[in-house]
């Protein structure tokens, strides 16, 4: 060998070695997969904060919505996040005035995906769609990429506000 070689050589291992370092420090900044933590959803910045497991959803009042989204079209079953949001004791109805309209809702996903909506938009005195946190598609539990609970909204042109695995709902008021 060449003393070009054993460079060449010793400069490939430590690039080899440096690839297992990134690749493992990056293993360990990853989140744990939503698989591995148990299905929680948490509402906060509301006059009664909640912590809904799925168990809890599960029994909540149900509600459909038959949806497209990449081309396949189904129905997702699961609760309105209007009853959500009234059971964190959120005005609705003829109550939803001044400044509470302007509160948004960001809805998070456990990958950090976040979608910010307005309030109004979960209240039917002011819209007819329906948006729903979803744990079940065509009568199964949703797929492990949207597990264990999904943002659904009826009317959307595209499925972008769309939140998978959502991890939590809150409600943040304007900035005056």
């Amino acid at each position: 060998m060449t003393g070009l070689e054993t460079d060449t050589v010793t400069l490939r291992d430590a690039m080899n070695q440096c690839a297992v370092v990134v690749l493992v420090a990056i293993g360990l900044a990853l989140p744990a997969t939503t698989s591995a933590q148990p299905g929680v959803v948490k509402i906060a910045g509301t006059p009664k904060p909640l912590t809904l497991s799925t168990a809890d959803v599960a029994e909540m009042p149900r509600t459909s919505i038959t949806a497209t989204a990449h081309r396949v079209t189904g129905t997702f079953e699961g609760v309105s996040v209007r009853d959500l949001l009234t059971r964190a004791g959120v005005p609705s109805g003829q109550a939803l005035r001044g400044a509470a309209l302007a509160t948004s809702v960001i809805v998070t996903g456990a990958d950090g995906y976040r979608v910010a909506f307005g309030l109004a938009e979960f209240d039917a005195d002011f819209t007819d769609r329906v948006a729903i946190l979803a744990d079940r598609f065509d009568g199964a539990p949703l797929p492990a990429n949207s597990a264990p609970f999904r943002l659904v909204l009826s009317g959307e042109k595209r499925p972008t506000r769309w939140v998978r695995q959502v991890i939590s709902i809150e409600l943040v008021p304007a900035i005056q």
